[in-house]
């Protein structure tokens, strides 16, 4: 979809604060767009879009607990070793 926006103008934005029970999630991302509306559908009770600013993004209001965010710790050089010494053994190309 073409919405005159450059790809640093396409954001994803969450707000919430400690009072509310409701997040807040504005964004451009196309697959988050399709989960949020597919959450939406499926549990309208918990999950609502509430607006579409027509360049491309959609404002979802979501319960608290529902979103979650995932912190991953970068991999040390001897796991990366060892994650590429297998993938190389079974047949994988590719930097790892």
């Amino acid at each position: 979809m073409k919405t005159g926006l450059n790809k640093r103008q396409k954001t994803t934005a969450i707000y919430f604060d400690e009072y509310s029970n409701l997040i807040e999630v504005q964004t451009h991302n196309t697959d988050l767009k399709k989960r949020l509306s597919k959450f939406a559908v499926m549990y309208p009770d918990h999950c609502r879009q509430t607006d579409d600013d027509e360049q491309g993004g959609l404002t979802f209001e979501i319960e608290k607990g529902r979103l979650s965010f995932r912190l991953t710790a970068p991999y040390s050089a001897e796991r990366r070793k060892t994650y590429s010494k297998n993938a190389k053994e079974k047949g994988m190309k590719g930097s790892v």
